[in-house]
C-alpha cells in the first residue's frame, strides 16, 4: 500500500510531497513521483491525500472512558468503542485506566482489558493497561472515592497482577504510603512503568521514589503536592528530576498555559507527556455522567465533581498538540513527540510505536491543516475514514 500526502512528520524532520509505502510497517518514505491521482480509499493500492499531512499515531497512555463507555464497566463493548472514538482523533494506541473502586471491579476491568488486548479492538490499538488508584492519599484523592483507598502491600499487588494476567503496563501511587519505597522495585521487576499521583508527598520522599526506581508522576500539579519555594514537594521533584516522566492534561483548565509553558522549558520534549484524562462522558454533550462511581457534571466540556473538583476530561489529544504549539512556543513536530514518541518512550515499545520512521508499525493519521483527522491506520489497517 502507497499513501501520497503534502507534509509528512516522520520521527526526524518534516518532508513535503512524500509517498509512504507500508503493510503492517512503514516500508520507505520517498519523495514524490509521478503517481497517477486516485480518490482517498481507492483500492488500486495508492491513497491520494496530496492536500493533507500525515503524522504518526498518537497514543494516549491515561484514558478512564469516552462515547458513555466507562474502563470500569469490564466490557469488550464500552474498549471497543473508546478504541473507534479515539482512532476518530488521531490515537493509535491507549492505556484504559482504572478508577479506584471496591477490589473486585478493579479486577473486573483488568481481566476485561486483558481478554479485549487479546481479542482485538477495532480502532485504536490497546497497549496494556493502567491501575490508578487505590493506593492513594485522601488528602488529594482528587475524583478517587477515598472509601475504597488501600495501603500499599503486596498481596494486594499481586492480585491485580494476576488479574491483568501481563496485561498491565502503569501503576500509579502515593510514595509516601509506608510499603511503598520497598515495592517500587519489585513493581519494576514485573515489567510496570511506576507513576506517583494523588500524593501529599514531599520532596525528599519523591526523589526517594524516583531513586528506587519509579518513572514519573500522574498529571502534574493536579492531585498533588504542589510547589513551594522552601518544600518543592512532587511538582518540584518532578519539574527538577531530569529522567521524570511528566504527565499534563494540556486543555488550559487543568494547568494554566503560562505554568505548562514552564513546563516544557523544563522538562523538554523528551519527558513531558501529554495525556487527556479522558472521562465516559468526551465526545458527548454537557450533562450529567459517572466516572466510575462518581457523579460528574459536563459544562462547556468541563468535568468537575459535585464538589466543584476537577475530574479528568473531554479533551481531545490532538486539540492538546495543536494548541501546545502556540502555549509552547513550538513548532507541530515538537509538539507531537509529546503525544506519540515520548510516551511510546515511556512504555518501553519506541523500537516500534511513537514515530514515522521505516521499520516502525504503520500506525499514522491524515489530518488537513485544521487538525481534522481524515483517516487513520493502524498497524497498516485502516481503522477510521471520515464520513465512512
Amino acid at each position: 500500500m502507497q499513501i501520497k500526502v503534502a507534509k509528512i512528520f516522520t520521527e526526524n524532520q518534516v518532508l513535503d510531497n512524500v509517498v509512504l509505502s507500508f503493510n503492517q510497517q512503514i516500508e520507505e518514505i520517498k519523495a514524490d513521483s509521478s503517481f497517477d491521482k486516485t480518490a482517498p480509499g481507492d483500492d488500486s493500492g495508492i491513497l491520494d491525500y496530496s492536500d493533507y499531512w500525515l503524522i504518526p499515531g498518537l497514543i494516549d497512555t491515561h484514558a478512564h472512558g469516552a462515547m458513555g463507555c466507562d474502563v470500569m464497566d469490564a466490557s469488550h463493548h464500552s474498549l471497543n468503542t473508546m478504541s473507534q472514538y479515539f482512532a476518530s482523533l488521531g490515537v493509535t494506541g491507549f492505556l484504559p485506566t482504572t478508577m479506584t473502586a471496591d477490589k473486585t471491579d478493579i479486577c473486573e476491568a483488568l481481566q476485561q482489558i486483558h481478554r479485549s488486548k487479546t481479542q482485538g479492538v477495532q480502532g485504536a490499538e490497546i497497549l496494556g493497561g493502567y491501575l490508578e488508584g487505590p493506593f492513594f492519599n485522601p488528602v488529594y484523592k482528587g475524583a478517587q472515592p477515598e472509601e475504597y483507598f488501600l495501603d500499599i502491600n503486596r498481596a494486594d499487588l499481586d492480585d491485580f497482577l494476576q488479574a491483568a494476567q501481563g496485561s498491565l503496563s502503569s501503576i500509579a501511587l502515593a510514595p509516601e504510603q509506608a510499603l511503598a519505597p520497598s515495592l517500587i522495585p519489585y513493581l519494576k521487576q514485573q515489567g510496570l512503568r511506576v507513576m506517583l499521583g494523588h500524593t501529599n508527598a514531599t520532596y525528599d520522599q519523591t526523589l526517594a521514589a524516583l531513586d528506587a526506581g519509579a518513572d514519573g508522576v500522574v498529571h502534574c500539579f493536579n492531585g498533588m503536592r504542589g510547589l513551594h519555594h522552601r518544600e518543592p514537594g512532587v511538582v518540584g521533584a518532578a519539574l527538577s528530576c531530569p529522567h521524570c516522566y511528566t504527565e499534563l492534561i494540556a486543555d488550559g483548565q487543568h494547568v494554566h498555559p503560562a505554568i505548562m509553558k514552564m513546563s516544557y522549558q523544563l522538562k523538554g520534549s523528551e519527558y513531558l507527556n501529554l495525556i487527556t484524562d479522558s472521562v465516559p462522558s468526551s465526545g458527548l454533550a454537557d450533562g450529567d455522567y459517572f466516572l466510575g462511581s462518581v457523579p460528574i457534571n459536563i459544562k462547556q466540556g468541563v468535568a468537575r465533581t459535585a464538589e466543584g473538583g476537577l475530574a479528568g476530561s473531554t479533551l481531545q489529544l490532538l486539540h492538546a498538540v495543536r494548541d501546545a504549539c502556540s502555549w509552547f512556543d513550538i513548532d507541530l513536530h515538537t509538539s507531537l513527540k509529546m503525544a506519540s514518541l515520548t510516551p511510546a518512550t515511556l512504555l518501553g515499545i519506541d523500537d516500534k510505536y511513537g514515530s514515522i520512521k521505516t521499520g516502525k508499525q504503520a500506525c499514522f493519521s491524515v489530518i488537513d491543516q485544521q487538525f481534522n483527522v481524515q483517516a487513520t491506520w493502524v498497524n497498516g489497517q485502516q481503522v477510521y475514514k471520515k464520513n465512512q
